[in-house]
């Protein structure tokens, strides 16, 4: 099974072809949304950029820059005002320490002279940038140079006996082919953590992986918080998820059955394949940004309750097993998997038509969150708990 995705120099795939205009600071950030609407091109988000502590303000430029050193952007204008701590030099060391041939420009507003000639340079250069993309063309690409995240968010009791356990089989499917998924949100692996360390490529892995999930809720206790009053959410209960632990069991099941054959970081680039278990927050739009940010060029996105968040970097594709959901959310939700659970289709069934979903997304057909415009970004902070 093949898709068709655009090949970049360094041998990686996008399935996106994006030109991106992201304000370098959130100063700059009115130049940057005129640039992108009068360039055609697409905006990204950065509520940051200065004003933060130092390890802030590193986790701020590791996220954006691996988001725009992701396979999906060709290229990119950065938008600064001239005074920020994430200058030029930061922006374009960072970027091309992850994709050394991407094409980036800088311009800033102090440097230009005010908004107007700003907006004026800023769209001549996306202009240049986006007839080099244009040249680009789709190619056949194998599984095995995709990577996907796992997402789920909004759940509900069929998300976990359905939805997740489809996208688990899909999960099985990519990584038998040589393919890549990531699994996160770390506190939704608390009370699977003998699971999952028993899913280790390896003893050590399977060990770091039980460790980095008890830690995190040895993390909450160290500041007095008690995960399980903020996690299950409102909506989860009053669905029928009664614990954190029920929660967790369902949400592993989108990783499917095969091993872990990796840890990272938040954010962190994914450079291996198989299964991978990024640390990150159990926030939904922090930790699609993470994966998306360590090079996910798509998300599968299960949601029992309805859910529109979207990405402006990587297509977001919104899964339910909730029929009624489907039904009533249906310019939000992409796929429905209930079949699954009334008997007219079998798991290897329902996963085989959310592959051949899958397969048209990577080729280029629009997911709702795409259409509809949804495009959010979140960045976790080291001085909030992660």
């Amino acid at each position: 099974m093949k898709f068709l995705g655009y090949r970049r120099p360094d041998g990686k795939v996008g399935i996106r072809n994006h030109v991106v205009v992201m304000p370098g600071v959130v100063c700059a950030d009115v130049a940057a949304r005129k640039i992108a609407s009068g360039a055609g091109a697409v905006y990204l988000q950065n509520p940051h950029g200065c004003g933060q502590t130092q390890s802030d303000t590193a986790r701020t430029l590791h996220i954006l820059s691996g988001l725009l050193a992701n396979p999906n952007v060709y290229g990119a204008l950065i938008v600064g005002l001239g005074c920020e701590t994430l200058d030029e030099t930061t922006y374009c060391t960072a970027i091309k320490a992850r994709s050394p041939h991407k094409r980036i420009g800088y311009i800033g507003i102090q440097a230009c002279g005010g908004l107007a000639r700003t907006v004026e340079e800023g769209i001549g250069i996306v202009r240049k940038i986006k007839d080099e993309a244009d040249k680009c063309r789709r190619v056949d690409c194998s599984l095995s140079e995709l990577i996907l995240g796992l997402e789920c968010g909004g759940s509900d009791p069929t998300s976990g006996i359905s939805a997740n356990v489809v996208l688990g089989e899909v999960s099985d499917r990519l990584v038998n082919s040589g393919g890549t998924t990531v699994i996160s949100e770390t506190v939704e692996a608390i009370g699977a953590e003998e699971i999952l360390r028993a899913r280790g490529a390896t003893p050590e892995i399977g060990q770091a992986i039980y460790d980095c999930i008890r830690n995190k809720e040895k993390a909450f206790a160290a500041i007095g918080e008690d995960i399980r009053e903020s996690n299950p959410s409102p909506g989860n209960i009053r669905s029928g998820i009664t614990t954190l632990e029920e929660k967790s069991l369902g949400c592993i099941n989108k990783s499917g059955t095969r091993p872990f054959t990796a840890l990272v970081g938040y954010g962190d680039p994914v450079e291996t394949a198989g299964v991978v278990f990024m640390d990150t927050t159990a926030f939904d739009a922090a930790s699609t940004t993470a994966k998306i940010a360590g090079g996910c060029q798509a998300v599968a996105f299960t949601t029992g309750l309805g859910n529109p968040i979207g990405s402006a970097i990587a297509p977001v594709i919104k899964i339910t097993g909730n029929k009624d959901t489907y039904n009533f959310l249906d310019d939000l939700i992409d796929f429905e998997s209930s079949g699954t659970l009334t008997g007219e289709k079998t798991v290897s069934q329902s996963a085989d038509e959310l592959m051949d979903l899958l397969m048209r997304v990577c080729s280029g057909e629009p997911v709702k969150a795409e259409i509809n415009g949804a495009d959010v970004m979140s960045i976790d902070q080291f001085n909030m708990l992660a």
